[in-house]
């Protein structure tokens, strides 16, 4: 019965942030899941299937959907990754996605302030919201700091170090998210160019890209960039991760030629992923993302992953 409320409370999760965005003029799409290509991203291996694979996310078709002329899109969808399998990570996963064209990351920010504080007036109208003993203020505006601040502040090694060292990621998750408050939304912005490969370089800094991930909680939520809209720019990046695979002994993903074909069409957007398993984790103060799903691979699947 505790997962039955806790499966209740995703639904209804799911359908206020529906209302959110239709209330907001956006059109929710539907894209194909079974695709011919992913964009290729370090450390994103995607499933392949009947010659084809899986989307690791719906950013290629929804992309091109912003080259076609449409303005304000959203989707909630299913997205499957290889090796994602912990307490917080699952290899079938539901993400929420939106995209608005004329606009940058910092609107995206605005937007999951919204987003936030609309679910927890929804959910938690006088307030009271605590996940894991700390009391969590969502209607709050989000404290903002660059990536670069973090690792001055938390990390034990400097941002150029940890890139040029392949332990960026690592330090992220083992030292910096730990350390981030938990009492309110945070923001980190402002990552290295290395670290965005589908995200517009910052206007006079070329080290940085503009991509942000939003935490509360202590959890990631989100992930949004403004959108590279340079098509010979982003096959290059796209070579260079095929480049790295190469290296590691893994073999080149194939790109996505139709988006490549079109993107010089987008104006200039911005989009970001949710991840609502998350979502429904910290709206039902769960510690394991098992808790807030149906099924868990080993009990669809029969298999056996290992929880760290």
């Amino acid at each position: 019965m505790k997962k039955r409320r806790k499966l209740l409370l995703r639904g209804e999760i799911i359908r206020e942030i529906r209302n959110f965005f239709h209330r907001n003029g956006f059109l929710e799409v539907e894209t194909p899941l079974l695709i011919p290509a992913n964009a290729p991203e370090d450390h994103i291996e995607p499933f392949t299937v009947y010659g084809g694979y899986l989307q690791t996310s719906p950013e290629i078709a929804m992309k091109r959907l912003l080259c076609r002329g449409y303005e304000k899109i959203f989707q909630i969808s299913r997205c499957w990754r290889i090796g994602e399998r912990g307490t917080r990570h699952l290899p079938e996963f539901t993400m929420l996605e939106w995209y608005r064209i004329g606009c940058d990351y910092h609107d995206l920010m605005n937007d999951c302030e919204y987003l936030l504080a609309f679910l927890s007036k929804s959910f938690f109208p006088d307030g009271g919201m605590v996940y894991q003993g700390v009391s969590l203020d969502l209607r709050k505006r989000c404290e903002k700091m660059t990536i670069r601040e973090a690792f001055e502040k938390y990390a034990s090694a400097d941002v150029s170090t940890a890139v040029s060292s392949g332990k960026f990621d690592e330090i992220v998750v083992t030292e910096i998210e730990p350390a981030l408050p938990k009492g309110y939304p945070v923001m980190l912005t402002e990552y290295p160019v290395e670290m965005a490969a589908l995200a517009r370089i910052k206007p006079g800094d070329p080290s940085v890209a503009e991509r942000f991930e939003l935490y509360a909680g202590g959890l990631e939520l989100a992930n949004g960039f403004s959108e590279l809209n340079d098509p010979a720019e982003q096959r290059r990046r796209f070579e260079h991760v095929n480049t790295k695979r190469v290296k590691s002994g893994l073999p080149p993903l194939p790109l996505p030629e139709p988006f490549l074909e079109e993107l010089s069409s987008m104006p200039p957007s911005a989009g970001i992923a949710l991840g609502i398993d998350r979502l429904v984790m910290l709206f039902a103060d769960s510690a394991c993302i098992n808790d807030v799903v149906a099924f868990t691979p080993e009990e669809s699947q029969g298999k056996e992953y290992a929880l760290p």
